[in-house]
């Protein structure tokens, strides 16, 4: 009720605060921001014993960072042409099909898929609202459904969307192969992001690391010579050692205990 809302109306603007600057950021920023708003109000709330038995500042803020963290990672995607996280490199490939390349010129060279998509964000947000609360008894309902149904029905829908597509079981087929190497790599503990990201971004950056190279005659110590460049670079190795680091801590205590 709207009491309700006003109460936790301070938890969803800081964890949309919080969502929005880590959806910005590289990596899992917007898959993290959930997680960090459902830490950040749990340690500021005065009774931190409810939270996972019910407590309505662990519902709204995660959600509030979730919805906010997925809109702003199409900042560095649009402006940069950066994908921040999986899904993002994914819409890269997608834009990348239609001949819409990314970047600083994507607003004056593509404005109706600019517009098209800040205007989708405005109307998807509208129509989830209107759907949502009339519907909220039958998405819980859901909830109760056995994954021995719910799995088989996801796959049923899978194979007819990618038999439209192309009207071939080929499409199908091809499918089913890959499938089986994404449940190989899972039961592998394989993680599904880098894989998206390296298939995506991997022609890129070769692609733009042969012309960098072309442009100095050879000379790799042009990646350092700009201070941008070099700053640039120091973010990630800085990125890449806090992502490391929580690894080789538990190794470490691991060591220690044996």
């Amino acid at each position: 009720n709207l009491r309700e809302i006003l109460k936790n109306l301070p938890a969803m603007l800081r964890s949309a605060g919080l969502g929005s600057a880590l959806g910005i950021l590289h990596g899992n920023g917007a898959i993290l921001a959930p997680f960090a708003s459902y830490a950040l109000e749990k340690r500021i709330s005065k009774t931190p014993g409810r939270f996972g038995r019910g407590a309505p500042a662990g519902v709204s803020g995660p959600e509030s960072a979730n919805n906010a963290g997925a809109q702003t990672s199409f900042i560095p995607l649009l402006t940069l042409g950066l994908p921040p996280n999986a899904v993002m490199a994914l819409m890269v490939g997608a834009m990348l099909i239609q001949g819409v390349i990314p970047g600083p010129q994507v607003i004056d060279r593509n404005p109706e898929l600019f517009w098209g998509l800040i205007a989708s964000m405005w109307v998807g947000n509208l129509m989830l609202l209107v759907i949502n609360l009339p519907l909220i008894g039958l998405w819980v309902r859901l909830l109760r459904v056995p994954y021995r149904l719910l799995f088989p029905a996801i796959v049923l829908f899978c194979c007819i969307g990618i038999y439209s597509i192309g009207n071939t079981a080929d499409l199908v087929y091809l499918a089913a192969v890959f499938g089986l190497v994404g449940y190989a790599l899972h039961k592998l503990d394989f993680e599904p992001a880098p894989l998206a990201l390296g298939f995506v971004l991997g022609r890129l950056l070769e692609e733009k690391l042969r012309q960098a190279l072309i442009i100095s005659g050879g000379d790799p110590l042009v990646f350092v010579r700009s201070p941008l460049s070099a700053g640039l670079l120091l973010v990630g190795l800085a990125a890449l050692a806090v992502a490391m680091l929580p690894a080789l801590r538990a190794r470490r205590e691991e060591v220690f205990k044996e």
